[in-house]
């Protein structure tokens, strides 16, 4: 045991008294208080404070060991969230590529629909210009009507016809090595 003298004792009991500043620890145990009553209150007092001020810190690590149990729980499920809305974008992404993959060929489907439309058209009106000139040719020689204009004419309108589908067909045959079909 340890014995203080009476000056100490009284320095150590104004020191608390005046700053509530208080001995703390397992060496209160060790401090014989010598029957003076005093003294041996201020020591029950000090065990009382350090028996609060050790449950407050200890309330206060397990909360906070609780805190940090949970802000690790918390962290652990944002990053499961996070990993999975990579997946997610990453299947957006995929998802938007087959999209985008998808509409470029119907696009190009509907092209190659509307080109073939067009030289069907324009093959009908060629050949129906060449026939209704050629007939009304033959009608105007059986006529006995003078036919050298609408002959250079008939001639002159034939090669344009003629050239007219010819450069349609080598332009669809452009437009299909370009895009790459057969």
């Amino acid at each position: 045991m340890i014995v203080l003298d009476d000056e100490i004792k009284n320095k150590l009991i104004e020191l608390y008294r005046t700053k509530n500043i208080a001995l703390e620890g397992n060496i209160i145990k060790l401090i014989d208080p010598q029957n003076d009553k005093k003294f041996k209150d201020y020591l029950q007092k000090c065990s009382e404070k350090d028996k609060d001020v050790r449950r407050k810190r200890l309330e206060i690590t397990k909360k906070i060991q609780s805190q940090n149990k949970e802000l690790l729980e918390s962290q652990e499920e944002k990053d499961q969230l996070m990993r999975e809305i990579q997946e997610a974008l990453e299947k957006a992404e995929e998802a938007k590529n087959t999209a985008l993959n998808d509409l470029d060929i119907m696009q190009k489907r509907t092209q190659f629909k509307l080109i073939n439309i067009i030289v069907k058209m324009a093959m009908y009106i060629i050949v129906g210009v060449g026939i209704s000139a050629t007939i009304l040719y033959i009608v105007a020689m059986f006529s006995g009507r003078d036919t050298q204009i609408i002959g250079s004419t008939w001639s002159n309108m034939f090669g344009i016809l003629l050239t007219n589908a010819f450069s349609i067909v080598g332009t669809i045959m452009g437009v299909k090595y370009a895009s790459g079909k057969d």
